[in-house]
């Protein structure tokens, strides 16, 4: 049975003024469930559920549609299905994504009128949410204010960033197993958008470093609802606080008892640009650029999903996770 975990609701309003308190809350989530809940965020339930609704549109489409954007190895952007392995199920996530950067190919308005406009100023929403809470860990882990906002600048042209829209296919016999096996997100800083009533994200907290493969048995749930945003913390942040702020590992679980119903989610992954270096304040590990921590990372996250013929150690692939094929987040 889940167990209960204290995931913060930390509120962004008056930020400027509200700076030291709300860096304290964040820090405090971070450290110990490595989630925490964002309300006051500036992006309004309406705008949560306009980008839905363009999400669904999407999804909706005819699959020889969206295959017009296929998944691209070598940038992790595009439409995949059923293609992502873990290797703590050895089955696909039963969902399909579709990755988006702001430079990427997105679907044309006569497919999904209004997405390119709409998902752009939402991307934008998050990015200025991002900022805020970067900021904030920039100072409470002892570094310059600006130390990662200058490190996942999306407007360089080595950002790694990305948004991903996720739909888990509703299920009539899948009571009990997963719909995303348990994981670790590679990058920085996740915000996750969910909608009221499409529930099944659980966290198992207390993961020791961000190398740290041992995963618990005590996932707690984090109720589905339309407005506060989910943030928790990467795999890349972990290790460029030390260890200190913590990112553990989740799932999406399919209800216990009769069939789950269709999930939609959507992840802005803040992803350290491939050729800033990263160490922690304290140097506990060895400096490394970040593009060189994602591809190791994602080697021995996903390095089974490969192709034979494709070495996923010469690509520099802006992946927020170079899963699959075709290709974390809940």
């Amino acid at each position: 049975m889940p167990q209960e975990l204290y995931v913060p609701a930390i509120s962004l309003k008056d930020f400027e003024s509200r700076k030291e308190e709300i860096t304290k809350q964040l820090v405090e989530g971070a450290e110990t469930a490595g989630f925490f809940t964002l309300v006051d965020h500036g992006i309004t339930i309406e705008e949560i559920e306009n980008q839905f609704a363009l999400s669904k549109a999407f999804f909706a489409l005819p699959r020889e549609i969206k295959g017009k954007i296929p998944h691209g190895l070598h940038t992790n952007n595009g439409w995949e299905y059923k293609s992502q392995i873990r290797p703590s199920t050895g089955v696909p996530d039963q969902k399909e994504s579709f990755w988006l950067q702001r430079n990427s190919q997105w679907p044309a308005d006569e497919d999904v009128p209004g997405f390119s406009e709409g998902t752009k100023n939402f991307i934008a929403k998050c990015e200025g949410i991002s900022k805020q809470v970067l900021s904030c860990l920039s100072i409470a882990l002892g570094f310059p204010e600006n130390h990662f906002n200058d490190a996942m600048d999306v407007e360089a042209s080595d950002n790694l960033t990305q948004m991903r829209m996720i739909h888990y296919m509703a299920s009539e016999n899948a009571a009990g197993t997963w719909r995303a096996g348990n994981h670790t997100d590679v990058g920085c800083l996740t915000l996750l958008f969910q909608r009221d009533g499409e529930d099944g994200l659980e966290v198992c907290p207390g993961r020791k470093n961000h190398n740290d493969k041992i995963i618990g048995d005590d996932f707690s749930p984090i109720p589905a609802k339309t407005g506060p945003i989910v943030v928790n913390i990467g795999d890349m942040l972990m290790a460029w606080s030390d260890d200190r702020l913590k990112a553990n590992f989740h799932r999406v679980r399919a209800q216990d008892v009769g069939p789950s119903p269709d999930r939609y989610s959507i992840a802005y992954f803040n992803t350290g640009r491939r050729n800033v270096v990263m160490q922690g304040p304290l140097k506990k590990y060895p400096a490394i650029t970040c593009g060189e921590y994602f591809r190791e990372k994602t080697v021995v996250q996903f390095g089974h999903n490969f192709p034979k013929t494709q070495s996923p150690l010469v690509t520099d692939a802006p992946m927020a996770t170079m899963a699959a094929v075709a290709t974390p987040a809940a």
